[in-house]
């Protein structure tokens, strides 16, 4: 696991998030100094001109987004929908203590990939001693197709998985099933710790017959199909996931965030801070599931973005997911790029052709351009000829960067100031970072681990927004892949046995 420190003036940063490189602030990353240096690339091009301006999110605006998703965060806890955000109840009212012990599954569904895991828990003195897990992608197919096929294809994976012999030291005991932790990462209404209804479909997918039914009893049902015996007995997302598999290694920590494909966050919050809660003489913690790519206030949206969202899966719906995560920020600058085009500031004359064809721009397409420091930006070009079958001259390559950082710069500063007001939240309740307590921010997903530039626009907001001295208890962790342990671990911490 990585981290970023957050300190008080001069800011230090541990040098690497994985394999990706911050520069400290006396040495600006390479997109600032490129971005400068390209700046008389947007000299003659208005639709560029219009967009930067469109897009812009000095720091009194992020405040005012923070404070807006802060009052939908308290409106969310008063009452059911109360705001953008549905501020969910998960049920996990108890993390992992490092005792837990025995065989645990966990199944993951929240993206185009879908993951099987198992875990061997040896308690405090061993902790996980062994784990084992597999990848696979949904077929396209089944993200539009029926809840039959899709978790009938889930639990056949899962059949495959645990045919292996299981290691004697945790053989399950006569009239016992074997218990998994389900990641779910999509919208639902959770009546209890291992059971939900859909809400609605996100991220690309729309199975039919789905919202409104119990996932939990989806998934059951198709591994009773398949003559697996097991159940689950955890059903959360990969926000919760990850808080709670980041828990287990650090008590710190108080939140967990997803920047990738899709994004959400959730975060501890205290159970008497929660007007909605039915049971008003509850004490302790409990995790909220802020869903909060429902955000839609105050946003700076463009034409471009209203564009694209009309044409979505889920017109209306997750504006603020459609402007900070992985699945749209390609698309954003394709749409960008394509309006420059036919306004004749781009490509001379022609529109390419496969300009035209959505979302064949990805995330790590405009990563690799921003990070293209050559004289003549040649990586940039043969991105461009490879996607778009266009050459681009020096003058045309300078301004596709400039649209790539001014989408990016955008969305990392936005995601910035939502996590600055998740950890506001946190401090009005504890006062953890005033006190000098450490506040640790559990975060996963591609978005974040390899894009360094929007990790750098994001941590650029984070300080400008709490200040130095509130920042420098603040730490972001990335926890690559430990949802599935956490959902493990909440299977196990929630055992019926």
């Amino acid at each position: 696991m990585s981290l970023i420190t957050f300190a008080a003036s001069p800011l230090v940063i541990t040098p690497t998030v994985r394999s990706f490189t911050f520069s400290p602030p006396h040495h600006r990353s390479n997109h600032t100094v490129m971005s400068a240096v390209r700046s008389e690339s947007t000299s003659t091009c208005s639709v560029l001109t219009k967009f930067q301006k469109d897009c812009a999110t000095p720091t009194p605006f992020l405040r005012d987004v923070a404070n807006a998703i802060a009052d939908d965060m308290q409106a969310g806890l008063a009452v059911h929908g109360g705001g953008d955000l549905e501020m969910i109840l998960t049920y996990v009212d108890a993390l992992p203590s490092g005792k837990e012990e025995g065989l645990f599954y966990a199944l993951d569904l929240g993206g185009t990939n879908f993951r099987v895991r198992s875990v061997q828990l040896g308690g405090e003195e061993e902790r996980v001693v062994a784990t084992k897990s597999e990848q696979l992608s949904i077929p396209q197919k089944l993200m539009i197709g029926t809840s039959e096929e899709l978790f009938g294809f889930i639990a056949s994976k899962l059949s495959d998985f645990v045919a292996e012999k299981e290691p004697g030291r945790f053989r399950l005991e006569q009239g016992r099933k074997r218990e998994i932790g389900f990641t779910f990462s999509f919208p639902v209404n959770q009546t209890s710790i291992d059971s939900g209804t859909l809400i609605k479909w996100t991220k690309g997918f729309n199975v039919s017959g789905m919202e409104g039914k119990n996932v939990v009893a989806c998934l059951n049902e198709a591994m009773e199909a398949h003559g697996l015996d097991m159940r689950v007995s955890a059903l959360v997302n990969d926000g919760v996931g990850t808080l709670a598999g980041a828990r287990y290694w650090d008590k710190d920590v108080m939140a967990g965030v997803i920047l990738g494909t899709g994004t959400n966050a959730c975060y501890v919050e205290q159970k008497d801070a929660i007007p909605k809660l039915q049971n008003k003489s509850s004490s302790g913690t409990t995790i909220i599931n802020t869903e909060w790519g429902g955000f839609s206030k105050c946003l700076p949206r463009t034409i471009f973005d209203q564009e694209m969202d009309k044409e979505s899966l889920n017109p209306g719906e997750h504006l603020y997911e459609k402007m900070i995560s992985g699945m749209y920020l390609g698309e954003i600058v394709r749409r960008i790029l394509l309006h420059m085009c036919e306004a004749g500031e781009l490509f001379g004359q022609s529109v390419p052709v496969k300009l035209s064809t959505p979302f064949t721009l990805k995330s790590q397409d405009l990563c690799k351009m921003q990070e293209d420091n050559t004289d003549d930006l040649s990586s940039v070009g043969s991105i461009l000829y490879n996607i778009f079958e266009v050459k681009a001259d020096l003058k045309a390559r300078r301004r596709v960067v400039e649209v790539c950082d001014t989408v990016v710069k955008r969305g990392g500063r936005l995601a910035g100031a939502g996590i600055v007001a998740i950890l506001e939240r946190i401090e009005r309740e504890t006062k953890r970072l005033a006190s000098g307590q450490r506040t640790v921010v559990a975060m996963d997903g591609a978005l974040y681990e390899k894009y360094p530039q929007y990790r750098q626009y994001m941590q650029d907001a984070l300080v400008e927004l709490l200040g130095d001295e509130l920042a420098s208890h603040v730490q972001i962790k990335h926890t690559k892949d430990v949802s599935g342990l956490g959902a493990a671990l909440l299977a196990a911490t929630n055992s019926i046995y």
